[in-house]
Order: structure tokens, then C-alpha cells, then sequence
């Protein structure tokens, strides 16, 4: 028998390859503002950190750099956009849908630095939004990541005695670790089903 009541998964790069969807988003979005962003700069810059300090950055991209507001006045087009992309193609592949599925025996989450406006949708379209117990988004806490406060606050609603974290960002695992937890680093979505599966039937 697994040794943990609770796995609370990040969710862009853990479940689902979600950041190119944010990174076509954002780059659609920034257009009419002139800002143009690469994939490597999106990858090297953005990826784990909550978006206000995404916009931070994008308006420094320019010379003299954009005021704030006027880059954070595209965050509602560039979530349109995304929840468009998810609905119609969702990020999950077939192998993680059906591993969720499988988990049913596990209080399960789903922590993560982006707005539970995008997580629940996405999930909702690839049919595993009722696996979880808890979804928490950056409205859901005052702090979020690196903070423990999203990780802390899922563990409080599904009322976890040992749990397992999995995270793929710097950001996320001082979050969970700083909760408590156990934390499960993921380099890909694709390595997920594999390095849990291992992490459940392991004893140590």
C-alpha cells in the first residue's frame, strides 16, 4: 500500500503541455502593443511565475519600456484566447487522462500559479475535472508560489495526512516543500504517468 492519502499535481508542465498554448496566447495578445516574445525567452523567463510578473517583464521589452497597465490590460485577451485553444485542443495526453482516472483510491489536486478561470475549463474538456477534490488557482490565495500558501490551502480542504507534490518549476517545489510535502520533480508531462507510478510503489 502507497504510503501517501494525497497527490497534488502543478499543472502546466506536470498534467498538461500547456506552456506553448500560454506562450501563442501571449504572443497574440502583445501584438498591438509591439512586444514580441520568442519561445526561448518565454521558456527562460516566464515559465512557473504568476503572470503580473510576466507582464512586469514583457513591458521591458521595449524601448522606454511600456507602462504596466497598458501590458496587463491584454491578460483578458490572452485568456480568452488560451481557454479558446484548451477547449478546442486540450493539452492532456491520453496516457495522463487515463493515469488521473486510475487515481481513485488518492485524494487528488491540482495547485498551480495560474487562474482557476483556465485550470478548471481545461480540465473540464478533457473529462477529469471531477478527479479532483480541490483545484487552486492565484485567486484562491493571498500568496501564491513559491509560497506554501496554494499548497497549504489544498491541504487543508481535502484534509491530507501525507502528500505527495508533483512540480515541475523551482517556484513550485519551495512551495510544496515549504508546506511539507514530498515533492516529485517532473522535467515534461510526458515523464508524469512513469515517475509517479515509480514514487507509488517505492518504500522509501
Amino acid at each position: 500500500m502507497s504510503r501517501y492519502d494525497a497527490i497534488l499535481f502543478d499543472f502546466d508542465g506536470v498534467l498538461a503541455d500547456t506552456e506553448p498554448v500560454h506562450f501563442a496566447s501571449w504572443a497574440e495578445a502583445l501584438q498591438p502593443l509591439g512586444i514580441r516574445i520568442t519561445w526561448e525567452m518565454f521558456e527562460k523567463y516566464c515559465i512557473g511565475i504568476p503572470d503580473r510578473q510576466v507582464a512586469e517583464f514583457f513591458r521591458k521589452l521595449v524601448d522606454p519600456p511600456l507602462d504596466y497597465a497598458a501590458v496587463w490590460a491584454q491578460k483578458p485577451l490572452k485568456r480568452r484566447l488560451f481557454l479558446t485553444k484548451v477547449k478546442q485542443k486540450p493539452p492532456f495526453s491520453d496516457h495522463v487522462i487515463e493515469f488521473v482516472k486510475s487515481l481513485a483510491d488518492y485524494k487528488l489536486a491540482v495547485v498551480s500559479a495560474s487562474s482557476r478561470v483556465e485550470l478548471e475549463p481545461a480540465l473540464e474538456a478533457a473529462g477529469i475535472l471531477g478527479c479532483f477534490g480541490a483545484v487552486i488557482g492565484t485567486e484562491d490565495v493571498e500568496r501564491t508560489k513559491p509560497a506554501p500558501d496554494p499548497y497549504l490551502r489544498a491541504i487543508e480542504l481535502l484534509g491530507v495526512r501525507r502528500g505527495l507534490a508533483v512540480e515541475d518549476s523551482e517556484a513550485g517545489i519551495a512551495s510544496a516543500t515549504a508546506a511539507g510535502l514530498d515533492v516529485l520533480r517532473i522535467q515534461d508531462p510526458s515523464q508524469t504517468v512513469s515517475l509517479v507510478e515509480a514514487r507509488l510503489r517505492s518504500r522509501l
